[in-house]
């Protein structure tokens, strides 16, 4: 059985990734791009983005991608940890989905010109590895 400790540890790292998504898909709009803007600066080439419509639409796009996955990881999430030991392969399959959404926009983040974009990826990978080793979740049944 996995502690509160860790129960609330998973819990707000889908938090955190959900506000993530509400900052990207923000960007789709004028009123609301600023934190999407900042964000764009600090991982960027140096030179000021201009939002297009084009650039406006896919970020829409990718926010709303992004924030549907996280919803589905965390239901995904609290299935696994009521399962208990039975939820190995669920913590299993997120974690492969993780991995590969790490590689590829790390990699593309890189690839563009805008490589500072893997610090916040490792980040965010490295604090769900954490949970996800500390915790026990993938230990067989005691």
């Amino acid at each position: 059985m996995l502690s509160p400790f860790w129960r609330s540890w998973f819990y707000g790292w889908c938090a955190a990734m959900v506000l993530f998504a509400l900052l990207v898909a923000g960007g789709a709009l004028e009123a609301t791009d600023a934190p999407f803007r900042l964000m764009l600066d600090l991982v960027g080439g140096g030179e000021p983005i201009a939002l297009t419509p084009a650039l406006r639409f896919s970020t829409g796009v990718l926010g709303g991608v992004f924030l549907g996955w996280i919803v589905s990881l965390t239901f995904t999430l609290r299935i696994a940890m009521a399962m208990g030991s039975t939820g190995r392969p669920l913590w299993a399959a997120s974690t492969l989905g993780l991995g590969a959404w790490y590689v590829v926009d790390s990699t593309l983040s890189v690839a563009t010109g805008f490589g500072p974009n893997v610090l916040p990826n490792t980040l965010a990978l490295a604090l769900f590895l954490i949970g996800l080793f500390c915790s026990g979740v993938l230990r067989s049944k005691p």
